[in-house]
């Protein structure tokens, strides 16, 4: 294979029609000049997939284009998936004011959530109205393109990708996520300040990473055969380092910068339990019970609350907050690779480049001290129609049993939402870190959710 003999390949991408990440992929593939071939969209908003061909057009015809893709958008995913080499999912799971619904049903009752869609009640909500939604792709993948790869954007992460092996054993699907890779680039900065030599690339931070998607360590992490954790652990000793960050984030929450931290909490599980957080602290802090039990006290870390106004594109900035956050992806002023690890991953299984990154995949022994089948991230080896996890240091048993437990809370979930027992799911929800009230609180909180999601949950009483 050459630059003048790409590979041909078809992709079918299930949420064709995303603003973001379809157009973030399509763009990272005109980038690399090893690939050819059809991008097959396909979303259940077939207007919004048939503005990315569009969209298409132009990516594939800019100057800064080192290939070509014909872009086409199907009315059926079978269509679309029909003899892919890749499958890429990424969807919403229902309309944005579900999403909202995630975030304020459970403010109602005093739960505060940064993110709303992972973990939490607002993450047990999302998985129930998602879950069967995978399922049902598992099955048409492995009718339609059984030997394709299958890689899985959608949040949340472990339960669609512990979705997709439940309904079909021998997918070969894996969970995505980028989060790790601003952990690296936090430790590459600060090689760069205190060891006093030029900054490394991220991909030159090797971590040992371990836990569940978004409650996610580093257990290790080296530089060039040099241990950082004692940098780490100098890093935390600078003076004014636990210092209250609220103005920040008061600061932060005006201008709705609403992805930005000050890594205050990762660096807090380093200090407690002696691992660095790999998540964002977004993320992080909805794992445990002790970040987000006030505004106040979430802020002194250095973290805002994500609105559900934001989500659903009401929100807006005062006239003088400068720095307000946006999202989108456009090829104008010339195509720039995101970053994100997609096509090089697609690379490596077709074995043009090897690729060690982290993953989410099921327990083989990866972390042997959590349940053999469960959905984890560690790093894996990407080789030619292969991936295989890497076994990283093992967690600090303190954490382990954080981990442990949210492991056990999305068993509970995913038996909840493959079966309709509302009884599961409610003790999915009673066990969660986050689920701080009373019972019959809990239960009229986890009635208003399910109720906002009754579109999505057919055969559910």
């Amino acid at each position: 294979m050459t630059e003048n003999n790409p590979i041909d390949i078809k992709i079918a991408y299930i949420g064709g029609g995303s603003r973001y990440w379809a157009r973030m992929v399509m763009t990272d593939l005109a980038l690399c000049p090893h690939l050819t071939g059809e991008i097959a969209l396909y979303d259940i908003d077939h207007e919004a997939a048939l503005r990315n061909v569009e969209r298409a057009k132009e990516i594939y015809s800019h100057p800064d284009a080192r290939t070509t893709f014909a872009v086409n958008a199907y009315e059926t995913s079978e269509e679309a998936l029909a003899d892919a080499d890749f499958v890429f999912l990424s969807i919403l799971p229902g309309p944005m004011w579900m999403f909202a619904n995630d975030i304020d049903i459970p403010a109602k009752y005093g739960i505060l959530q940064t993110v709303g869609d992972t973990t939490g009640p607002g993450g047990i909500s999302r998985a129930l109205r998602t879950v069967p939604i995978y399922v049902d792709y598992a099955h048409q993948i492995m009718e339609q393109c059984p030997e394709a790869w299958v890689i899985n954007y959608t949040n949340p992460m472990t339960l669609c990708t512990a979705a997709l092996y439940a309904a079909e054993p021998d997918i070969k699907a894996f969970g995505c996520c980028h989060e790790v890779f601003g952990t690296q680039e936090m430790l590459a900065g600060l090689v760069n300040a205190r060891l006093d030599v030029p900054r490394p690339k991220r991909s030159d931070i090797k971590t040992d990473i371990a836990g569940v998607n978004h409650f996610t360590f580093a257990t290790r992490a080296m530089w060039n055969g040099y241990d950082l954790f004692p940098l780490l652990e100098e890093h935390m000793e600078q003076e004014g380092f636990w210092a209250d960050r609220t103005a920040w984030s008061l600061m932060a929450k005006e201008r709705g910068l609403w992805f930005s931290s000050q890594k205050l909490v990762a660096f807090d599980f380093l200090r407690r339990f002696g691992a660095l957080g790999a998540a964002g602290d977004r993320h992080l802090a909805e794992f445990v019970p002790w970040y987000l039990i006030s505004e106040e006290n979430l802020h002194r870390y250095g973290v805002i609350l994500t609105p559900s106004s934001f989500r659903l594109g009401t929100w807006q900035p005062p006239q003088n907050a400068p720095g307000v956050v946006a999202q989108g992806h456009s090829p104008e002023g010339g195509l720039r690779h995101s970053g994100e690890e997609g096509v090089a991953q697609v690379l490596a299984l077709l074995g043009v480049e090897p690729l060690d990154t982290n993953v989410n995949l099921p327990n083989v022994g990866q972390l042997p001290g959590l349940p053999l089948g469960a959905v984890v991230e560690t790093n894996a080896q990407f080789r030619e129609n292969s991936l295989a996890p890497v076994v990283p240091k093992p967690l600090p048993f303190g954490l382990e049993i954080l981990v442990r437990r949210i492991v056990d809370v999305q068993k509970l979930t995913l038996e909840a939402a493959l079966t309709q027992d509302k009884d599961l799911a409610f003790q999915a929800l009673l066990n969660d870190p986050l689920c701080r009230i009373s019972v019959d609180q809990a239960w009229a909180m986890f009635n208003e959710l399910l109720e906002a999601n009754a579109a999505m949950l057919p055969g559910w009483e």
